[in-house]
C-alpha cells in the first residue's frame, strides 16, 4: 500500500514515470488483496491513465487479417496496429486461435505504455467449432439444464481458442418469423425467454469468470430489436410501453440478475430514438433502475449509424450522444477513438462519463483474470484437447435430440422399425452436411455436420435408397452472398418418384438452407423455397407413407404438408450432430419431447401471430349460419395458428387430470397449483407440463393467456405423477404503462396442459 500511495503522490506532483516504473507499479496494484480489491485496482489504474488511454479502452476494433503476419496493404490495418501500440484499443473481435490472440495481446501488453490487456470478443452463438442447435431450436427443448450445458461447451471451446467474451445470448423476444434473427433467440414468450436467458448466461460464465473454460456473456440487443417493423432487418420498432416492460425487457432483466457482464445495443430506433443513443434505456433503466455494473457495447458501427438515422449530424455528434446515453464501448465505428478526446477537452462531454465507462470495462477485465495473466487463454495444448472433444460431441448430440419437435404422427408411422423395411431418403437437404450447421457459425468448418443420410446409415437393419430429387440452390452458398434457389430444374424428380414407389416408407428432408435465416435474412414468404413444395406433392402421390423432416431456422407456413403428410418432424438446424440426433428420434432411441417456442402461422398475412395476445372488444366466434360479419377475424383465413406455441407430440400419450387450486389467496401468499400427469401410451417419455394464467380484469388489459410455469417431467409408460407449481406476486403481477410493477386483487383463470391451447382449467381469486 505504501508503494501505491507513493505512486499517487508522484502523479499528483507532476513527476513523469517511465513506462517500466508504471508497469511495475501496475503489477503491485494487481496483487492487492484487500477488501473490495477489484474496485481498488480499477480506481488505482484509472488514476494513472491519460485521457487518450481511457478513451482507448472504449474502442473495439475488428481483426479479420492474420495478425501473426504482415498487415494487408490498404485499408486501416496500419492505423489499428499503431493504436494498439499507443494504448488506444481496449478490445478486439474476430481474432481467434491461440497464436493469433497471443500475437495481438503481446503488442498491447508489451509495447503500450500501460500494458492493459485486451478483451477478445467473438460471436459464439450456438457453439464454437462443435455446434449445438441454433438457439431457437434449443429453446424448443425447454430443458434449461441442457441449454446451460450447451453454452458451457461453447464457452470452453471458445476460451481454448483465446476468446474470453461472447456476443450472446440474444434475448430479443420476437413475434415475427419473417425476421431472420428469430433463429438466434428463444422465441415469442418472455417467461420462457427469461428462463433461457438465465441458463445461457450461467452456462457461458459459469461459477468462476476467471476460470479458463468460461467467458463473459452479452445480453443483446437492448432493446426491442426483435420487434422490427414488417420483420425487416435493422428496421424501427414501434411498440407501446406496456409491451416494452412486459414482453421485451423481462429477458434482459433476467440476464442482468444472472450476472451477465455486458449488454449490447440494437440497430433499431425505439420511439423515435436509436437505441444506441437512448438514455432512457441505457441509463434510466439499465444502469440506474437495474443497477447494472457491467459495461455496454454498441453493435457493429451502430454509433456511426445514428448519423444515417438522421439523429446525429456527424460522427462527433454521434459519439457525444452515445457516451452520454451510456454506451461504454464502440464496436468498429471509430467514433470514440477519433472524436471523444476532443469532445472532453472542448467541454461537450464530462470526463466523469468516460471514467465511468472505463471503470466498468476494466472491472470485467480484472474479473476475467486478464491482469493476472494476459495469455491465460492462449494455451495451444488446451486448444487441441478441448475443441471437438468426445465429451463436447456427446453434449451437443444430447441437446440436438431434445430440440426436435414432433408435429404430426398419424397411424403411428413413427418410430421406424429397425429391420425389414425399404426406406427411401429423398430431398435436397438429406445429404447436406453444411446447411445443417445453421447460421452464425463462423468458427466452424464447412461441411463438418453429420447429414441426416449419414445418421440414418448407422441403422443397418433396413435398406436405404437415396435420391436427392432436386437441388435447393443453383450454386454453392457463402455466408455473405445472396442465395440463388433452384426454381426450374426438376430433372431429378422422376428418379425420386421411382424410388418412393418402390419403398415401404419415405423420409423426405426439406426446408430452408442454413444461411437462409440469421442476420440480414428477412423473408416475405415462409413457404418451402425453390421446387421443394412440388417435389413433396409428387412424392406423396407416389407413396402416402411420408415422413417429412424439416430443416429450418424459423416457423414456416406448412398448410399443405400439415393436411396431407402423415408424419412431420421439426428438426431445425441442429448443428454438428444433426444426422445422429434425427436418426435416433426417427428410430425411437429417443422419444421426442420438444415443444414449439414460436407459433407457426397458417399464412404470412396473420403475422405477427402469438399466443399471448389481447382480447378485442369483439372476440365473438359466431356459429355456422349466424348472419354476423362485424367481429375480429379474417374473411380468407382462420385466425388460429397452424401449430400453437408450446405444441409438440410424443410417441407416447399423456393425460392431465385433477387440477387443484384453492379458491382465494391474499397478496404476499403463494398460490399452490397441482395437476396429475399420467403416461397412458406404450413408451417411456418426457412431457413439458405448461401452466398459463389469465387475469380476467385489470387496470391494464392483460393477455388471454400468459405462461407462468413449466416443468419437464419424465414418466415410464403407465406411470403417474403429481406436478406442483407455486405462483407468487412475481407471476401474478405486471408492469403498467410507466414501468411500475403492480399486483392487483381480482379473479384469475389457470390453464395447465401440453401447449398454450390447454383446456384443463380452474379459477381462483386474489384478495387484498
Amino acid at each position: 500500500m505504501r508503494k501505491k500511495l507513493l505512486l499517487f503522490l508522484l502523479l499528483s506532483s507532476g513527476i513523469l514515470l517511465s513506462s517500466f516504473s508504471i508497469k511495475k507499479d501496475l503489477k503491485m496494484i494487481n496483487n492487492d488483496s484487500t477488501k473490495d480489491s477489484t474496485d481498488v485496482k480499477v480506481d488505482s489504474l484509472l488514476t494513472i491513465m491519460t485521457l487518450e488511454e481511457k478513451v482507448g479502452q472504449m474502442n473495439q476494433y475488428n481483426g479479420f487479417w492474420d495478425v501473426t503476419g504482415p498487415s494487408p496493404e490498404g485499408g486501416n490495418a496500419e492505423k489499428k496496429y499503431d493504436d494498439l501500440r499507443k494504448g488506444r484499443v481496449g478490445s478486439m473481435l474476430t481474432v481467434r486461435g491461440t497464436d493469433q490472440v497471443r500475437a495481438v495481446q503481446k503488442i498491447v501488453v508489451e509495447e503500450s505504455r500501460l500494458g492493459i490487456p485486451l478483451i477478445i470478443g467473438f460471436d459464439v452463438i450456438h457453439g464454437y467449432k462443435t455446434l449445438s442447435p441454433i438457439p431457437l431450436a434449443e429453446a424448443a427443448s425447454w430443458d434449461l439444464e441442457a441449454i446451460k450445458i450447451s453454452a458451457s461447451v461453447a464457452a470452453a471451446e471458445a476460451a481454448a481458442s483465446g476468446i474470453n467474451w461472447t456476443f450472446a445470448p440474444m434475448v430479443d423476444i420476437s413475434r415475427d418469423p419473417r425476421w431472420g434473427r428469430v433463429m438466434e433467440g428463444a422465441g415469442e414468450d418472455p417467461f420462457l425467454g427469461s428462463a433461457i436467458a438465465r441458463a445461457r448466461v450461467r452456462g457461458f460464465q459459469g461459477d468462476d469468470l476467471s476460470a479458463v473454460n468460461t467467458i463473459a456473456a452479452t445480453a443483446k440487443h437492448f432493446a426491442a430489436y426483435g420487434f422490427a417493423e414488417a420483420g425487416r432487418e435493422y428496421n424501427k420498432a414501434d411498440i407501446g410501453t406496456v409491451t416494452l416492460h412486459n414482453i421485451v425487457l423481462p429477458p434482459f432483466k433476467a440476464a442482468e440478475e444472472a450476472g451477465v457482464k455486458t449488454f449490447m445495443n440494437g440497430f433499431n430506433e425505439l420511439n423515435g430514438i436509436p437505441v444506441t443513443g437512448n438514455e432512457f434505456l441505457l441509463r434510466d433503466i439499465l444502469k440506474e433502475k437495474w443497477n447494472f455494473e457491467g459495461f455496454v457495447i454498441s453493435d457493429w458501427a451502430s454509433i456511426g449509424e445514428m448519423v444515417t438515422h438522421g439523429y446525429a449530424k456527424d460522427m462527433a455528434h454521434a459519439a457525444e450522444i452515445a457516451v452520454k446515453a451510456g454506451v461504454d464501448m464502440d464496436m468498429e465505428s471509430s467514433s470514440y477513438v477519433d472524436e471523444l478526446v476532443e469532445l472532453v477537452k472542448a467541454g461537450h462531454v464530462d470526463e466523469a462519463l468516460v471514467d465511468d465507462a472505463v471503470r466498468r470495462i476494466l472491472r470485467v477485465k480484472f474479473e476475467l483474470g486478464l491482469f493476472d495473466d494476459p495469455y491465460k487463454y492462449c494455451d495451444p495444448e488446451r486448444e487441441k484437447t478441448v475443441i471437438g472433444s468426445k465429451e463436447n460431441q456427446e453434449a451437443v448430440l444430447d441437446i440436438a435430440k431434445k430440440s426436435i419437435v414432433l408435429l404430426k404422427n398419424e397411424n403411428n408411422l413413427l418410430p421406424l422399425k429397425k429391420t425389414g423395411q425399404k426406406i427411401a431418403v429423398i430431398g435436397p437437404l438429406a445429404d447436406d452436411n453444411n446447411s445443417v450447421l445453421g447460421s452464425w457459425r463462423i468458427a466452424s468448418e464447412d461441411n463438418s455436420g453429420i447429414s441426416i443420410l449419414e445418421g440414418l446409415k448407422q441403422y443397418s437393419g433396413n435398406e436405404l435408397l437415396f435420391e436427392k430429387g432436386a437441388e435447393l440452390l443453383t450454386k454453392k452458398p457463402t455466408f455473405i452472398n445472396e442465395l440463388e434457389f433452384n426454381t426450374t430444374d426438376k430433372s431429378g424428380f422422376e428418379k425420386a418418384i421411382t424410388v418412393a414407389k418402390n419403398s415401404d416408407v419415405v423420409i423426405l428432408v426439406l426446408g430452408e438452407h442454413g444461411f437462409q435465416s440469421g442476420e440480414g435474412r428477412s423473408r416475405t414468404a415462409l413457404d418451402l423455397p425453390g421446387v421443394q413444395q412440388e417435389l413433396m406433392e409428387k412424392i406423396y402421390e407416389a407413396n402416402k407413407n411420408v415422413i417429412l423432416v424439416l430443416n429450418n431456422g424459423r416457423p414456416l407456413v406448412l398448410n399443405w404438408a400439415s393436411e396431407n403428410i402423415p408424419a412431420i418432424v421439426e428438426a431445425w438446424h441442429l448443428g454438428t450432430q444433426t444426422g445422429n440426433a434425427v436418426a435416433q428420434v426417427l428410430y425411437g432411441d429417443y422419444n421426442p419431447s420438444g415443444k414449439l417456442p414460436m407459433t407457426f402461422p397458417r399464412s404470412v398475412g396473420q403475422i405477427p401471430i402469438y399466443y399471448n395476445h389481447k382480447n378485442t372488444g369483439r372476440p365473438v366466434d359466431p356459429q355456422p349460419g349466424d348472419n354476423m360479419v362485424f367481429w375480429s377475424h379474417y374473411i380468407d383465413e382462420e385466425s388460429s395458428p397452424l401449430y400453437p406455441f408450446g405444441f409438440g407430440l410424443s410417441y407416447t400419450s399423456f393425460n392431465y387430470s385433477n387440477l387443484k387450486v384453492e379458491n382465494s389467496f391474499a397478496v404476499n401468499q403463494e398460490v399452490k397449483v397441482s395437476v396429475e400427469l399420467s403416461n397412458t401410451g406404450d413408451y417411456d417419455g418426457k412431457e413439458v407440463v405448461q401452466l398459463y394464467i389469465r387475469d380476467l380484469f385489470a387496470k391494464v388489459v392483460r393477455p388471454v393467456r400468459e405462461l407462468k410455469g413449466f416443468q419437464l417431467v419424465e414418466l415410464k409408460k403407465g406411470e403417474s405423477k403429481t406436478v406442483n407449481f407455486s405462483l407468487t406476486e412475481k407471476e401474478l403481477g405486471y408492469y403498467d404503462q410507466n414501468g411500475d410493477f403492480i399486483v392487483e386483487p381480482g379473479d384469475f383463470e389457470i390453464f395447465v396442459g401440453t401447449n398454450s391451447n390447454a383446456s384443463l382449467k380452474t379459477n381462483f381469486s386474489l384478495q387484498q
